[in-house]
């Protein structure tokens, strides 16, 4: 179930003489990471822009699964065997994660770090695994066997062998994160881009607001709409380079962690929200659930829209959002 990654995204930016807008790319928490700030030069730009890499750097610390001494991996190591006690942070994130698995009805969830990786999306994979290796594969995976405890800030894994990953809500709730401290530091506008986990606020220094362009992933060479975004946050999640096709049926690289089969039949989601955490979360879940079933969930939760692509090319969007409008 691994999030993938993100197809295009195009920012429009401008001078002003009071302000300028500065950018910096970087390669953090294994992916591209982008941080614009609009500032009255370039030195208070820059300072905005370290505070930010700070930030990251801190909570990476805390909840990414791959650094040995992070509290997430402390609680993998004791699955099975005892809760582990962790930051507030740690278990309130934790805690909203499971929620998103409550309303996706699993299609989302945070152990899917339990999976076994049976799928080869590299060119190697000639035939389908079995469906009893398939079904194996995700016997770990069950986010109601990851154990709360409110009173003694604990989180417990009920089975040996279950792990949790927070990349498919971590990089929004870094995002989240980063733009609320700049905000309190004064900076009164900027983009916060986490691998295509997207949170922008204020606006340019021209007065106009900030522009994302989503283009289809198989027409590549056209944006099919642009979106002003302000105080809000878009996420694309897309499988249009890694995936397999058998018996004429195209399997993304997006895992559905209830039953260990790829999804099919999507191609890109990209959700719009005001928070990048659930805009991250939600987008993985619905690529999941797949179209129709994923429409009808985003129609359902007010302050969120979504744009489907399937494996056809054809558009289809929640009710909030006229694609003609925005063209």
């Amino acid at each position: 179930m691994k999030k993938i990654l993100v197809l295009s995204f195009i920012f429009t930016t401008a001078l002003a003489t009071s302000q300028i807008t500065h950018k910096r790319k970087l390669f953090m928490l294994g992916s591209p990471f982008e941080v614009t700030a609009v500032a009255s030069d370039t030195i208070k730009a820059n300072e905005y822009i370290d505070l930010a890499v700070a930030e990251v750097k801190r909570i990476e610390y805390l909840i990414s699964d791959w650094i040995p001494t992070t509290q997430i991996s402390e609680i993998n190591r004791n699955a099975g065997i005892q809760p582990v006690k962790v930051d507030a942070e740690v278990f309130e994130l934790v805690e909203r994660a499971i929620k998103i698995s409550q309303i996706t009805n699993g299609a989302f969830d945070i152990s899917y770090a339990s999976m076994d990786k049976i799928w080869k999306f590299d060119g190697s994979m000639k035939v389908m695994p079995t469906d009893e290796a398939i079904k194996k594969s995700v016997a770990k995976i069950g986010y109601k066997n990851i154990i709360l405890n409110q009173k003694e800030q604990t989180i417990f894994l009920k089975s040996e062998g279950m792990k949790l990953g927070l990349g498919g809500i971590g990089q929004g709730y870094i995002a989240d994160k980063v733009k609320d401290l700049l905000f309190s530091k004064g900076c009164l506008s900027g983009i916060i881009n986490v691998s295509g986990d997207i949170n922008a606020w204020g606006k340019q220094p021209d007065g106009k607001p900030w522009t994302v362009g989503i283009v289809n992933p198989l027409n590549k060479n056209k944006i099919f709409a642009t979106f002003p975004i302000e105080d809000s946050a878009v996420e694309t999640s897309g499988s249009y380079e890694k995936y397999v096709i058998f018996n004429g049926i195209r399997y993304s690289h997006i895992i559905d962690p209830r039953t260990g089969y790829p999804a099919n039949g999507v191609v890109s989601v990209s959700v719009f929200s005001k928070q990048t955490e659930i805009a991250d979360a939600l987008a993985t879940g619905i690529f999941v659930l797949g179209i129709e079933v994923g429409l009808d969930l985003v129609n359902q939760i007010k302050g969120i829209e979504c744009i489907i692509v399937d494996d056809k090319g054809k558009i289809h969007s929640s009710n909030g959002i006229d694609i003609k409008k925005y063209n």
